[in-house]
């Protein structure tokens, strides 16, 4: 018996894992929209699409249990049908269809086009950066290369995403203009990896020439850089983040260790010492640019001197942001040969001990912010508090201005000169100056 039934077939995209992901979950829906459909994301809906990931071992959970619970919901009636894609879907498909025969139907990442044709749309390829974006109106992810070309011996993104593919930058440009034309004045640049762009299309790195033209797009004030390689870094993009002030003076570089016999085991291609003078130049070119990275700890083979290594390292560097995850032993990756030989708890505790440090780390440098003043792009109001954020903070990851809504009113999306007056490990607080 059905107990919902709802007048329009509402398809509900249901996204799970990165912001690549996103981004594909706003084509979708921009497809959809486009063939008249009536879509939205992750709110009720009688079919739904979930957008898996399939990256490391939580992940894989998460998807697994979501699919799960809308089959349930299927089963109930509540649903009519579930199709899930994404890279789960890419990577496990057999496994899935035989473990999981209750979807309708399952796609990989490069299956758009016959996914749409499941939902009763067409693929139209005129509709280059249509999208209907579910981030806040002020800021938008912007994808500018598919898939990976790294070995890295952890990673399974080039199994499920495929080689490295650059969008071309004429189609980079017709979106960002649209995006701009819609209300974003933030672009979010994102790929496996930004600094190989241009390499496979135009055979040289071309991320600097790109950004030349992206500053130019009318209604953008902030470019901010995401998931940069070190190895080959071209080095003429920091002399446009230097001299162009719509590009923030932030770049997340994940670095994934500095041990060098780790570093070597991981594929990486450096060594400690090329990061660490990676990292000075990139200081010494830019010295107001905030670096995020991200660090494995728990690597096959990651002996207790390779750790206290990379804690003084971590130390040493001082980031502005740092993240840092636990190993996940990953089939048909290469490191998947070695014997995952850390324990979950050696682990864990490897983890806290690296977040520690940074913690003290962020609560220094935020100390030296305050009687600053910043620029801040409000993203949000929660409870009392309107939020925001420095160019030197990516959304969802890394601080965030709180600003006091019962003294001022601030509009979402707008930008204010707020100027600091106290700070915590990760958040700032501050005042506006009129």
């Amino acid at each position: 018996m059905r107990t919902k039934t709802l007048k329009k077939n509402k398809i509900n995209v249901v996204t799970l894992g990165c912001s690549k992901n996103v981004y594909d979950s706003e084509v979708l829906m921009g497809q959809l929209k486009a063939s008249g459909k009536y879509v939205a994301h992750e709110e009720e809906g009688n079919i739904v699409v979930i957008n898996t990931c399939g990256f490391i071992n939580n992940a894989k959970e998460e998807s697994v249990n979501t699919i799960l619970e809308y089959v349930q919901k299927k089963e109930e009636g509540d649903v009519d049908k579930v199709f899930v894609t994404g890279c789960l879907s890419e990577r496990y498909k057999p496994d899935l269809v035989k473990e999981i025969p209750n979807v309708d139907e399952y796609f990989g990442t490069t299956e758009l086009p016959g996914l749409l044709k499941a939902l009763g749309a067409d693929y139209k390829h005129e509709l280059i950066g249509e999208r209907l974006t579910t981030t806040p109106k002020n800021y938008a992810y912007l994808k500018i290369a598919e898939g990976c070309d790294r070995p890295c011996s952890f990673c399974a993104i080039p199994i499920m995403r495929g080689k490295h593919r650059s969008t071309p930058i004429e189609d980079i440009v017709i979106e960002a203009e649209k995006l701009a034309a819609n209300g974003v004045k933030e672009l979010i640049l994102i790929a496996q990896d930004l600094t190989y762009y241009g390499l496979d299309l135009y055979k040289k790195r071309n991320l600097a020439e790109l950004l030349e033209v992206l500053v130019k797009v009318e209604g953008v004030e902030w470019i901010r850089l995401h998931y940069a390689f070190p190895t080959g870094f071209p080095l003429d993009v920091l002399d446009v983040m230097n001299r162009e002030p719509k590009i923030c003076n932030y770049l997340d570089i994940p670095l994934q260790h500095i041990s060098d016999n780790i570093l070597k085991s991981m594929r990486r291609g450096t060594t400690k010492e090329k990061t660490t003078k990676l990292i000075k130049a990139f200081r010494a070119t830019v010295p107001k640019m905030a670096i995020r990275t991200t660090l494995i700890v728990g690597y096959p083979g990651e002996t207790e001197e390779n750790f206290q290594e990379l804690k003084q390292w971590v130390k040493d560097m001082r980031f502005e942001r740092l993240g840092c995850f636990t190993y996940s032993h990953e089939e048909n990756t290469h490191a998947y040969n070695l014997e995952d030989d850390v324990p979950q708890e050696v682990k864990i505790e490897r983890a806290n001990q690296i977040m520690e440090i940074q913690s003290q780390i962020s609560w220094e440098l935020n100390q030296q912010k305050i009687g600053q003043a910043f620029n801040v792009v409000i993203d949000r109001k929660e409870g009392n508090y309107f939020i925001g954020r420095t160019e030197f903070d990516s959304p969802d990851v890394d601080n965030e201005v709180l600003i006091d809504a019962t003294k001022t009113y601030l509009k979402t999306g707008e930008f204010a000169k707020v100027n600091i007056i106290e700070a915590e490990d990760f958040d700032l607080y501050g005042k506006v100056v009129h």
